[in-house]
């Protein structure tokens, strides 16, 4: 469930200022939203794409940047950036689509190689670590994570980030031919390309980040346009599923980020539609006005009762306000109509441990292993297992937890303290020891870098 937004993590971007020669380093503040629904929403998305491109959907990992520009891009080998500007601004599923299949095209057509290119040599060695890396996910209460990536705005984003225009047609001709394997019609990601057109026409300063770093060219719009013309799919609309859930992650998504008054000028009260409800549920939890939001919440469950992420929003609510017993059931009933999530299963041993009960924590214990084995970049989740362990008295086990959390939030030398502890407390050779060594090996790695 998508939270209050409460921790950054400062990222300290050195600007390698190539045309002038200088150099300086600045702080720039990034922040990466998780959300199961959203993140979900995405991947049903963009799976079909990345199988077109002969892409493993499960190798390409998806994060969600809260940030209200209009902007999504690559990095780190197979992974997906997408601001939550471009899902509340976007119109359709098939814009969406259409940006995620021109960005596939940057990651099968190799694009990033000139990325690494650009920064080998550099004395950047940090930005190189950043961008080539990209572990360190995640941060404080778990909620929102702070993320070591480069991005940004400015010269360091248009440095490190920015494609040649040669490259940029290559990856429209790629998506084009993704839209129309997947037999999803181009109309989409033309109605974004001349969206990007009139972004253009505004100062530097102005534009959206995505403008500055996929250089816009009449040619490119052409192209687009002819394959629409042309195209036999161009009719083509997407499955009402597909669209609910664009609808359903652009209401929520608002109603998070934007104050209630804004929220509740874009979904007003009159407006009985599912999205409608939904943003106004999360916009009056955020004031936070629970008498309002509850009925509002109730309301959809009682309509969609297989839903898991309704039941997941009321457990958020209850658990946020002061009732973590109510809050149980709610997080129970979403983990059992979706029992794979790793963020629900982690949010629900959260509560376990919160209520401090005994007959709980074994429960706690295996649902966040069960997180873990399916998101284990998460630091949070790891943090939350080694709590459980520590209660259990299991110190070694909460020492390997506390070294992964560690390690993912480049704090080297307490991963090496964890891990050294846990290497002495384990037998010679066993799973866990080998697990030690794994993490010993990296946190010195990264501390001789």
């Amino acid at each position: 469930m998508l939270k209050r937004i409460f921790n950054f993590v400062t990222v300290l971007l050195f600007a390698a200022v190539l045309l002038t020669g200088a150099a300086h380093a600045r702080a720039h503040k990034i922040s990466l939203i998780r959300d199961a629904e959203i993140e979900n929403t995405i991947r049903k998305f963009s799976t079909p794409v990345f199988l077109a491109a002969k892409l493993d959907p499960s190798a390409v990992k998806i994060h969600l940047v809260r940030d209200n520009t209009l902007n999504a891009f690559v990095a780190g080998g197979q992974r997906l950036f997408i601001n939550t500007g471009l899902l509340t601004q976007a119109k359709s599923a098939e814009q969406i689509i259409g940006v995620i299949a021109h960005e596939t095209g940057h990651i099968s057509g190799g694009h990033l190689a000139r990325i690494k290119d650009a920064l080998e040599g550099s004395t950047a060695v940090t930005i190189l670590s950043i961008i080539l890396g990209g572990v360190a996910i995640g941060a404080g209460r778990g909620d929102i994570g702070g993320v070591i990536i480069a991005g940004g705005q400015g010269v360091a984003m248009r440095n490190f980030l920015s494609y040649t225009r040669t490259q940029e047609s290559a990856a429209d001709q790629a998506a084009l031919k993704y839209l129309d394997k997947i037999k999803i019609s181009a109309k989409g990601f033309l109605e974004f390309m001349e969206l990007l057109g009139d972004q253009e026409l505004l100062a530097p300063e102005r534009q959206d980040p995505y403008v500055r770093t996929h250089p816009l060219t009449r040619d490119r719009v052409e192209t687009i346009a002819h394959h629409v013309a042309n195209s036999p799919y161009s009719d083509n609309s997407v499955s009402s599923d597909l669209d609910i859930s664009f609808r359903r992650a652009r209401a929520k998504l608002y109603g998070f980020l934007n104050p209630l008054g804004h929220t509740l000028r874009v979904y007003k009260e009159s407006d009985n539609s599912l999205e409608s409800r939904y943003a106004r549920a999360v916009g009056y939890y955020r004031k936070p006005d629970l008498d309002k939001a509850l009925p509002l919440i109730d309301g959809l469950i009682a309509e969609y009762p297989k839903d898991p992420y309704f039941r997941e929003l009321k457990g958020q609510m209850l658990f946020e306000n002061g009732n973590p017993k109510a809050a149980l059931v709610s997080y129970r009933n979403a983990v059992t109509l979706l029992p794979d999530n790793p963020l629900i299963r982690r949010d629900l041993a959260r509560v376990q441990l919160a209520l401090n009960d005994p007959a709980l924590l074994d429960q706690a214990v295996d649902n966040l292993r069960i997180a873990i084995a399916d998101d284990s970049e998460s630091p949070f989740t790891w943090r939350q297992l080694a709590i459980a362990y520590g209660r259990r008295g299991n110190k070694g086990r909460s020492s390997l937890a506390l070294a992964e959390e560690a390690l993912l939030t480049g704090k080297k030398s307490v991963a090496l303290y964890h891990a050294g502890l846990a290497e002495r407390l384990f037998p010679l050779g066993s799973r866990e020891w080998l697990q030690s060594q794994d993490i010993l090996l990296a946190a010195r790695q990264k501390k001789r870098k």
